[in-house]
């Protein structure tokens, strides 16, 4: 089992301040293995995240000093009442052109149902579902007994998010069986503390970590499963199949890709087709919803339209998409020309990282995700920790913008907030440069290279490594 603070030189020097690196001699814990101890941390990180929420909670959320000024936001009680969940109306169903269709897709839309119709069960002595619908829409957050009742909506959440978290740091730790640490950088990101209870972005995090680990299986079919439950619940996930193809024309095991993207397409289907089914016009609005927005928070749009160089509508989807559609030739000529068949990972981070620095908006809580990717393809502290600097910066950055904290900030230009932005993108593209450097030269690899790594054999899917005692299924 690789140790980092034997092969990691940052982790060593961190692991000074409880001992220093792990000696030679030193025995496995009987029962705290490293998953265990990857669980317990994942759970004091959400944990810490609630506590980072308190100011919101007890000021209602709508607070600017609070929420901006401390920094914690969440969508989540906001899309309670704003969206008719607090009503009990179903995402999909004519409420009467009260509230506006849920503008995520359907994975995020069933979940949010599900547990506003829990938190009702479990407040218990609110307003009435009558007494709801008949106040207004605006009204409703000032019913009696609302207020901690959206309170008890958000709590409800985190802990549905907090287990996908643990959900996603167990098959990330299961990935590579000899490299469960690996899932320690995802545990303990600082993006994770601050953005895990943003969104509802776990839910696709967890499938996509899901999906890393049965592709690591040798199992396609599931891999396609999860990718395309992953693709009901946020877009980004479908971008994995361009890899899963890459590494199928280099292996050439073109029904494995089939398999994936049969199973992708019907798991996909099977969960839309309720939402569908329902109202396919409020079904609809997710993809109207992205098509319509112009340049929005933190995207590169923004920043240029800031400096001066504004685009419209049309402009922005047709040059993101072209971009993008380059960034996704390039990738695949990347994985194709590699010296050996890069990982799942490592061209999925690529992909995803194209996409999100094109987009026309870029939420604090999307750089969720890149977290279970980036620490697959890059598991190294320093270039994690570089990449987290941007990230955090750009955290703190948004909500001062938003909350009109920052100096000469305005409706047409806020350069404070277009520095960090750019600081982000550059952050960003350091750890695509490096990933892009072990693609091309995988000994600069750390899983190709670490110690129980045999050169030459496969990485990312079933495989026999062999070691001096035993043979290990990877």
């Amino acid at each position: 089992m690789v140790a980092p603070t034997r092969t990691d030189p940052v982790a060593r020097g961190l692991s000074d301040v409880v001992g220093g690196p792990v000696g030679r001699h030193a025995l496995p814990h009987r029962w705290w293995t490293p998953v265990r101890v990857l669980l317990a941390l994942a759970a004091v990180v959400m944990g810490l995240s609630v506590v980072h929420h308190v100011p919101c909670l007890e000021t209602g959320w709508s607070v600017d000093q609070a929420r901006y000024g401390k920094g914690c936001y969440s969508d989540v009680p906001y899309l309670y009442t704003g969206r008719g969940l607090a009503e009990a109306w179903w995402p999909y169903a004519d409420d009467g052109g009260r509230h506006q269709a849920m503008e995520y897709p359907v994975g995020i839309a069933y979940v949010a149902y599900a547990v506003a119709r829990a938190t009702q069960v479990v407040a218990g002595d609110g307003p009435s579902i009558v007494e709801r619908r008949s106040a207004s829409p605006d009204g409703v957050w000032g019913l009696p007994g609302m207020a901690q009742e959206t309170n008890s909506y958000f709590l409800l959440t985190a802990l549905l998010l907090a287990a996908c978290a643990l959900g996603a740091t167990w098959l990330l730790s299961r990935a590579h069986p000899r490299r469960p640490w690996d899932a320690l950088l995802f545990v303990l990101s600082p993006s994770l503390l601050l953005t895990g209870l943003v969104n509802w972005d776990l839910l696709a995090v967890v499938l996509v970590a899901g999906a890393l680990w049965a592709w690591s299986r040798g199992d396609p079919v599931l891999t396609g499963v999860l990718i395309g439950l992953g693709t009901a619940t946020k877009l980004y996930p479908l971008f994995l199949l361009g890899p899963v193809l890459v590494i199928c024309l280099r292996r050439r095991e073109l029904g494995a890709f089939a398999r994936a993207a049969v199973a992708a397409a019907v798991a996909w289907g099977l969960a839309n087709a309720p939402a569908y089914l329902s109202d396919a016009e409020r079904w609809q609005v997710f993809w109207s919803f992205n098509a319509d927005r112009g340049a929005d928070l933190g995207s590169v749009w923004l920043a240029l339209s800031h400096a001066g160089l504004s685009a419209s509508v049309e402009q922005v989807n047709l040059w993101s998409w072209v971009v993008f559609g380059a960034v996704c030739v390039g990738v695949a000529v990347l994985g194709l020309r590699a010296p050996e068949t890069p990982r799942l990972a490592q061209l999925g981070f690529l992909v995803v990282a194209g996409f999100l620095l094109v987009n026309k908006v870029y939420s604090p809580q999307y750089v969720l995700w890149l977290l279970p990717l980036a620490v697959l393809a890059r598991p190294r502290w320093r270039d994690q920790l570089v990449w987290q600097a941007g990230e955090v910066l750009y955290f703190v950055m948004v909500w001062a913008y938003l909350g009109g904290y920052l100096e000469d900030a305005s409706e047409t230009a806020s350069p404070l907030y277009d520095v960090a932005i750019w600081l982000r993108l550059a952050a960003q593209l350091y750890l695509v440069a490096v990933v892009v450097r072990d693609v091309l030269r995988p000994a600069h690899d750390p899983v190709r290279t670490d110690p129980v790594h045999v050169p030459g054999a496969p990485v990312g899917g079933r495989q026999e490594i062999s070691t001096a005692s035993n043979d290990v299924a990877v």
